[in-house]
Order: C-alpha cells, then sequence, then structure tokens
C-alpha cells in the first residue's frame, strides 16, 4: 500500500487487474492531482482518482458495460473502503 491519504495507489490497483481479469494490456494512472478541490479528494493529490487503460481475454463478446463491471468487481473492495477510490475511469482496449 501507499502512504498517500487513502492507502491505495495505481500500482494495488494493477496488481488486482492483474490477478483477477489476466490482461493482455494494462495501465492504471493515479489522477487524483488533476482533482484536487473536487468532490471525493482527500487534499492528498492522491489514491482518489484512476484511470484504468485494460483489454482482457475475460471481456471477449461481452458488452461494455460487463467488461466495466468486471473492472469494478475486482476492485470493489477499494471502492468501498472508508477513503477509496472515489473516482475510476474505464478505457476498454
Amino acid at each position: 500500500m501507499s502512504s498517500n491519504g487513502t492507502g491505495i495507489s495505481a500500482e494495488d490497483l494493477r496488481l488486482r487487474l492483474a490477478e483477477k481479469l489476466s490482461p493482455t494490456q494494462l495501465e492504471v494512472v493515479d489522477e487524483s492531482a488533476a482533482h484536487l478541490g473536487h468532490a471525493g479528494q482527500d487534499g492528498t493529490g492522491a489514491g482518489t482518482h484512476f484511470r484504468v487503460r485494460i483489454a482482457s481475454p475475460l471481456f471477449a463478446g461481452k458488452p461494455r458495460v460487463a467488461c466495466h463491471r468486471l473492472v469494478y468487481d475486482s476492485l470493489r473492495d477499494f471502492i468501498d473502503r472508508d477513503r477509496g477510490v472515489h473516482a475510476l475511469a474505464i478505457e476498454l482496449l
């Protein structure tokens, strides 16, 4: 876990997604600093707003919303925790 205010890092999310979805492409970017002063930001500039770019064989034949659901479900404990992930932008590759 990172030393930011939430204890959540891009690497934490990347490791979880790699474990759960076996992606062929994966990038996780912490965009929290760009959201300072916005809802859900905890003032640290880290750990609240993320962008995920992902491709996975588990997405094959599934509609976009089902693929997004797989990503959200994989990261549920990071989202549900107190001061957890506030915003998650998902780009399917």
